[in-house]
């Protein structure tokens, strides 16, 4: 079975169909499909839509696109839904958090800035309760890097992964695992598609990021994680490996990293 290991499937563009694109992924062979929420304002649909399909897992944090809108209360709104969700079987980790250096508004000082204070304090969360995280890592690698060998949590994985070789083996150093998806199905992804065939393979997982980053024989529909067979058809043809042991083996590492997994299987 595969574990798609990032998907949005609570957004707007699945509205209303959110259980049956989940169980169209369970057809498919997905068995597991983690569901990070993005702030306060979404943390119970996460954690309702996981609860109402068996294939479905979720995570909590305050992603970085949502920083500017949210205050130190909201902080304390994530620690209350952590604390109450640690019983639930359903969840897995912290995330999505991290920093986006991106955006250019996000780059000013001021916000820069108060990314780097979310950012530091959800790890210290997950440092508190042993929990996993799910990084966003776009134009952040170094800095995120920083935080963690300052604040060491056990281990997640960045998301969406498109560093060099040299944060790759920082990342799996600190016990992560990196997240790959739709952006390596494109022949001119020359930088990722060489990442997912070089790195170990014990440090690769998959995700769609679905409805986003939809793989090339779908851009620019939206994404699904019904998808993520095919993306593992593309990472077994860059390693040269078999499809049935691309599957074991994301699937074990993502076992690996999200120890609460097992709990859900």
């Amino acid at each position: 079975m595969w574990v798609d290991t990032h998907c949005h499937l609570d957004a707007g563009e699945f509205a209303g169909e959110e259980l049956a694109v989940a169980e169209g992924a369970a057809g498919q062979g997905v068995g597991m499909i983690v569901v990070p929420a993005v702030a306060p304002f979404n943390f119970d649909a996460v954690a309702r839509l996981a609860r109402q399909r068996g294939n479905c897992v979720y995570a909590l944090g305050i992603h970085p696109l949502y920083v500017p809108n949210c205050d130190e209360s909201d902080l304390s709104a994530l620690r209350n839904a952590v604390e109450a969700a640690l019983n639930d079987k359903r969840f897995v980790a912290i995330g999505e958090i991290g920093l986006d250096f991106f955006v250019p508004a996000l780059k000013e000082p001021a916000m820069r800035d108060k990314q780097e204070h979310f950012y530091r304090e959800q790890l210290k969360l997950a440092r508190e309760f042993d929990l996993p995280v799910l990084l966003h890592v776009r134009r952040s690698q170094d800095i995120i890097l920083k935080y963690l060998r300052r604040i060491v949590v056990p281990g997640g994985i960045a998301h969406a992964f498109n560093g060099s070789f040299q944060q790759a083996e920082t990342f799996i150093g600190l016990g992560f695992k990196l997240g790959f998806g739709g952006a390596m199905t494109f022949p001119r992804s020359l930088q990722i598609r060489r990442l997912a065939a070089e790195v170990p393979l014990e440090a690769v997982v998959l995700e769609t990021d679905a409805p986003d980053i939809s793989p090339a024989w779908l851009h620019p529909q939206r994404n699904t994680p019904d998808q993520i067979p095919r993306i593992g058809q593309v990472l077994a043809e860059l390693r040269g490996m078999d499809i049935a042991d691309v599957a074991a083996a994301t699937s074990a590492n993502a076992h690996a990293v999200l120890p609460r997994l097992a709990a859900a299987t």
